[in-house]
């Protein structure tokens, strides 16, 4: 079965707290159970991971290399600050597809331009929930 490493950047585990003008009332867990069930149906492996620390992220897209068909990386904040991050995505050259819950360009300027975006497949921004599950859907295409 081949593995999809959903990773997940600073504050996307107060989504359901922080600012649900932008963010709506969806939590992580609501993601990761949603995820889950697309990939059991996909036949899927999934692994999460949520950090707000940049080393964390970096090291754990190192140590997917060999070990992990695809990622789908919602970097947030990092999105707009880390060469480190971009640097890690494109040294493991494993399939990524960046996902945002809102709409990272109907929003403040510095956030209209991402470091990862690039190296990415694609990048899906402002579906909520539903640009994971576009993003597990267009990897499993590429595992077929």
């Amino acid at each position: 079965m081949k593995k999809i490493l959903v990773i997940n950047g600073p504050n996307i585990n107060t989504l359901g707290k922080r600012e649900p003008k932008i963010y709506g009332d969806i939590t992580l867990t609501d993601i990761e159970e949603q995820v889950s069930s697309l990939a059991k149906e996909l036949k899927l492996e999934l692994e999460f991971f949520q950090s707000n620390h940049e080393g964390d992220i970096v090291d754990k897209i190192q140590k997917a290399f060999n070990n992990t068909f695809g990622i789908i990386i919602n970097p947030a904040a990092f999105t707009h600050t880390s060469v480190a991050i971009r640097d890690a995505l494109a040294a493991v050259a494993i399939p990524t597809i960046e996902v945002h819950v809102s709409n990272i360009y109907a929003r403040e300027d510095f956030r209209h331009k991402s470091y990862i975006a690039p190296i990415a497949l694609g990048q899906i921004s402002g579906f909520g929930i539903n640009g994971y599950l576009f993003a597990l859907r267009k990897l499993a295409t590429l595992v077929a």
